[in-house]
């Protein structure tokens, strides 16, 4: 497999990479709150957009590709935040195994 070229110019968002820090609530639970790691550029690209019907109320679910420079500390439930919008990590991978960028799959939090 040919290595996957990536123009460097492509990484063209600024965003915080966040990791969650759970607060115990004293009933068993615990509230997620967000510590960021660091700042990272990276190419956000949206996917897609699906509705669903839930408590008689109309839900959206966008996803997103986030593509960015390799990083050993990015994993699956970390976030990227930007502004006041949060894309939470689904999934993350090394597109062509070279260890040069990974591909992040996105859901937003709203």
């Amino acid at each position: 497999m040919a290595p996957l070229f990536l123009d460097p110019g492509l990484f063209n968002r600024r965003v915080a990479l966040d990791q969650p820090v759970i607060a115990a609530d004293g009933a068993g639970g615990g509230t997620t709150d967000w510590q960021e790691l660091r700042a990272v550029s990276v190419r956000i690209e949206p996917v897609s957009v699906t509705t669903r019907e839930r408590f008689d109320q109309r839900e959206a679910m966008i996803t997103h590709r986030v593509l960015m420079r390799a990083n050993a500390v990015v994993k699956r439930g970390m976030s990227f935040r930007l502004g006041a919008r949060r894309l939470v990590i689904v999934s993350v991978h090394d597109p062509d195994e070279s260890g040069r960028y990974l591909v992040c799959r996105c859901e937003e939090e709203r």
